[in-house]
């Protein structure tokens, strides 16, 4: 231990070991707690939708795997170049994320969209009607689609809880060793 005017500095809590320890565990929260806000907090905030690339149509710019949030749009102003996901079918839940790459109009003059994922080679056989239509993306993270994907339903629930009890546990473990490095301390300023 070295002391340098009033302050005491033991070297042992300051070593290599200790900032690496430090660094890691920063880091390994910094990453849960931004995968949390990226694919749970900020959606829900945003009124958006977090969904997962399944498949290879939109590569390269959304690969297999790619978290992409979707947020609602105003319809009637979509332009050529957005990726927008829409419904395969009016009604039914199925959707695609595809890029805008043209407009047309039905027989009763109402704007429809022609679609094409950035890997295919033709645009998508059926226009799509506004009302298909579920939003833009908004924001993509490359691979926390599966992650997404591997939480849903009861999992999801079950994922939150062991994070927030991780997240408690480190924060007691931080003010645990920040104690017992005190004490350590009090004990060799007595000695």
């Amino acid at each position: 231990m070295t002391t340098t005017g009033e302050h005491r500095v033991d070297s042992t809590s300051t070593g290599v070991r200790w900032w690496i320890g430090h660094v890691l565990s920063w880091t390994a929260l910094l990453f849960v707690v931004a995968v949390l806000l990226a694919s749970i907090v900020v959606p829900k905030l945003g009124s958006a939708m977090p969904l997962t690339v399944l498949t290879s149509s939109m590569e390269p710019t959304y690969p297999p795997g790619t978290l992409i949030v979707v947020r609602q749009a105003d319809v009637e102003n979509l332009g050529v170049g957005e990726a927008i996901t829409y419904q395969i079918k009016s009604g039914e839940p199925g959707v695609i994320t595809h890029r805008i790459v043209g407009t047309t109009f039905d027989k009763d003059g109402k704007q429809l969209y022609i679609t094409q994922g950035d890997n295919n080679s033709a645009p998508d056989q059926d226009p799509v009607k506004p009302v298909q239509v579920r939003g833009k993306v908004w924001y993509s993270i490359p691979y926390l689609g599966y992650v997404n994907n591997w939480i849903t339903g009861e999992r999801r629930s079950v994922f939150v809880g062991v994070v927030v009890a991780g997240l408690l546990g480190f924060a007691l473990y931080q003010f645990v060793g920040a104690g017992l490095d005190r004490k350590r301390a009090r004990k060799k300023t007595n000695l």
